[in-house]
């Protein structure tokens, strides 16, 4: 398992499913880079999700490869790199399609704030 403070990348659907089990019962915000090495947009927003990952320890970031990980992507309805998917336990409470900086921010910021004060 990662640290805190930092972006999980699953390489497997078994990692995924693992992180996401573990991530439902810890009730943490869970954030999902849904990303794609040819992505230019996803590497310019890569490093300021490290940022945020590291600003925001009571947060979870994950990142998966829709390349890699096709069936997860299509899972998750990813039609476009990046999507963020915001998760608490396991259940999707709102998405963020392409690198927008201050909207990623923001909505990490209310849902982090209303998973404290659950």
């Amino acid at each position: 398992m990662a640290e805190e403070g930092q972006v999980i990348s699953c390489h497997t659907v078994e990692a995924w499913n693992e992180h996401l089990q573990k991530e439902n019962e810890s009730k943490k915000l869970v954030v999902v880079d849904f990303t794609a090495s040819w992505c230019g947009p996803c590497r310019f927003i890569a490093p300021i999700l490290a940022d945020f990952a590291k600003r925001m320890p009571n947060v979870t970031f994950l990142k998966v490869d829709v390349d890699e990980l096709k069936s997860v992507a299509e899972d998750w309805a990813v039609e476009a790199m990046p999507t963020f998917v915001f998760l608490k336990e396991g259940k999707l409470v709102d998405k963020v399609v392409g690198a927008k900086k201050e909207e990623l921010e923001r909505t990490i910021a209310k849902h982090a704030i209303a998973s404290a004060s659950a």
